[in-house]
């Protein structure tokens, strides 16, 4: 079953699971506007299907995950609706809202807002070849709270700084050992890893599995105001030279000089 409306995503269920794929490889799978809100809405078709158990999130191609916000489309402000121009809060939300357990499929680069969605589902299998970071403020931006708070319930205080502060890339392995991924497998087999959840699931009680999550959130929902309160200040942040200093290095493929702006 598939939705051929969707220019950015696919969306198939194969079995008791629904696969969502961020369909933009040449762009690393970066995300735009419209990307978020067709990832929304397919996460709403699978919310509403009886028949699907879990779903799996992942980026075509076996280069990406998915890179995080494409800078092509962001001009001081991305360019659709939402608190920065894209409703990034509402998909995050509904990755966690959606009672039914998602699965991270990482096939590759899982970097900036990709690595926040991977924090964000319930579980994460990934390609031995995957890499996994962080690149805000690299380039001028941010994705507190998701991205901050609950990253650091995952890997640790220290470690989520590290990431945060210093924008290195980790091998799988190293997600692996940090606690940010669940397994780790040769590129060849995961799918088959994937498969093997997912069927699991589906023999699993889906009003079950929807409390153990939803008393599992309840625990981390309070990050949701520190998110809410972080886009509304990196929304004014995007506004400054300071901020658009590091989309034009990245567009320019030079360091970004940061400090010059800084009042």
């Amino acid at each position: 079953m598939s939705s051929p409306e969707f220019e950015d995503i696919l969306y198939e269920v194969r079995g008791r699971a629904a696969w969502v794929t961020i369909n933009r490889p040449k762009l690393y799978n970066a995300f735009r506007a419209q990307t978020i809100e067709e990832l929304i809405a397919a996460f709403k078709l699978a919310a509403d299907d009886r028949n699907v158990s879990s779903v799996v999130l992942t980026g075509a191609g076996d280069k990406a995950f998915c890179t995080g916000g494409d800078q092509s489309a962001k001009d001081g402000q991305y360019d659709g609706r939402g608190i920065v121009g894209l409703p990034i809060d509402e998909f995050q939300s509904i990755i966690r809202d959606i009672p039914k357990p998602v699965i991270a499929r990482v096939n590759g680069f899982a970097i900036g807002g990709g690595n926040v969605f991977a924090t964000l589902c319930d579980l994460t299998i990934a390609a031995d070849t995957a890499k996994f970071g962080q690149v805000g403020p690299k380039v001028g931006s941010v994705d507190a709270g998701w991205g901050t708070a609950f990253l650091a319930r995952h890997v640790g205080d220290k470690k989520a700084r590290e990431m945060w502060f210093l924008n290195l890339q980790y091998s799988a392995q190293e997600a692996l050992e940090m606690g940010l991924v669940n397994k780790v497998v040769p590129t060849a087999e995961l799918d088959a890893a994937v498969d093997e959840w997912t069927e699991m699931l589906g023999q699993r009680s889906p009003t079950a599995l929807a409390l153990a999550k939803r008393s599992f959130n309840a625990d981390s929902d309070n990050i949701r105001g520190i998110s809410m309160m972080a886009l509304n200040s990196v929304k004014l942040f995007y506004d400054t030279e300071e901020s658009k200093e590091g989309m034009r290095a990245f567009q320019e493929r030079r360091t970004p000089d940061f400090h010059k702006y800084v009042k």
